[in-house]
């Protein structure tokens, strides 16, 4: 996976943004202020860091050597994941996902509804 697909991944869900709060080259996206996935999408290899279920966190983390404890994240609830192609792809746009729904999960309700409000409108 490339920087340009995994930035539009990241941006592909309702009410997701880029935001640069610790400097020019670390993408932070966030929905409703919440963090969901970093990434610097200009380094070699590229990396993202996305929220997951700690009981698969740790499965993954078995499964592929690619993936491990967030970097400079709670390492429970977080995974760095290498795109180097030894996870497939599909895997990483699953947890991308899986990432902003646990964030959207933890949100107030009006929030949510909100959310579900654009993604039905961009149907």
């Amino acid at each position: 996976m490339k920087a340009e697909a995994l930035k539009a991944a990241c941006l592909a869900f309702p009410g997701a943004g880029e935001e640069f709060p610790f400097d020019e080259s670390n993408s932070v996206f966030k929905v409703r202020g919440k963090i969901f996935a970093l990434s610097r999408l200009g380094a070699t290899p590229l990396r993202v860091s996305l929220k997951c279920d700690p009981d698969i966190a740790v499965k993954l983390r078995l499964e592929y050597p690619a993936i491990t404890g967030g970097y400079h994240l709670n390492k429970k609830h977080w995974n760095t994941v290498v795109l180097d192609g030894s996870v497939p792809e599909q895997l990483v746009l699953e947890m991308i996902e899986d990432s902003y729904d646990l964030v959207v999960s933890r949100l107030p309700r009006r929030e949510q509804e909100k959310l579900n409000w654009v993604a039905l409108s961009r149907e």
